[in-house]
């Protein structure tokens, strides 16, 4: 008695269908080269978004490039009467540990360390499996690709901080904190990070599965 073969999943692609980016609905395309609007959002639809990878390889690039000032040059400059410093994202977390405030340096060093660069790590790693159409692990793929777009808004934290500290600490000419260069580079990779996390589309990771079952058959 021969086993049973398992059966494969059918992707919306196949059967027709193509999936509203705003209202998640299965509608059938109106042209095979304009799909149309969603008749339920009125939304338009798209088979898949418009050059994706190149996009996003192109974001994640230059998030990835600015990632360097971002961490090597100062966040904050803290000027007083007697003397003014400088101090980076690192000399920030190192000065809250050995000060005692390590739960504060450890949410620093995660939102602000961590966060971006594991953001960048999972991009590549999602482009990368795609591109070269990883079998399975489709599920895992997609729920870290929703992980990466659910935690973007949260990486701002050192930039917020630094804004609140420079608003309140202003006591010139005893004080002052000004904002340093590195502000403008984290916020940039935040910001490109997010885009990025935008213009991957998630079906892509299906449509290279369902490539390489087409490829066994």
């Amino acid at each position: 008695m021969s086993a049973l073969k398992p059966v494969r999943a059918i992707t919306a692609a196949q059967c027709g269908l193509i999936s509203c980016e705003t209202c998640k609905l299965l509608a059938r395309p109106a042209h095979p080269e304009d799909p149309g609007h969603c008749p339920r959002c009125g939304g338009e639809l798209e088979f898949r978004r418009r050059r994706s990878l190149q996009r996003t390889w192109a974001l994640v690039i230059a998030a990835a490039v600015c990632y360097i000032p971002a961490n090597m040059l100062p966040m904050m400059a803290t000027t007083t009467f007697a003397s003014s410093h400088a101090d980076t994202i690192m000399g920030g977390v190192v000065y809250l540990f050995a000060s005692g405030s390590w739960p504060l340096a450890l949410i620093v060093l995660v939102a602000s360390v961590m966060v971006p660069l594991g953001k960048l790590i999972a991009l590549i790693y999602l482009l990368l499996s795609v591109q070269r159409g990883m079998p399975g692990a489709c599920h895992q793929r997609a729920r870290l690709y929703r992980m990466v777009e659910l935690i973007g808004r949260w990486s701002m934290l050192d930039v917020f901080v630094v804004t609140f500290i420079v608003a309140l600490v202003q006591l010139q000419p005893l004080m002052a904190v000004q904002p340093g260069p590195a502000v403008l580079f984290f916020a940039v990779v935040v910001v490109l990070t997010m885009i990025a996390a935008e213009t991957f589309d998630p079906r892509l990771i299906w449509d290279s599965a369902a490539n390489l079952e087409n490829e066994d058959d």
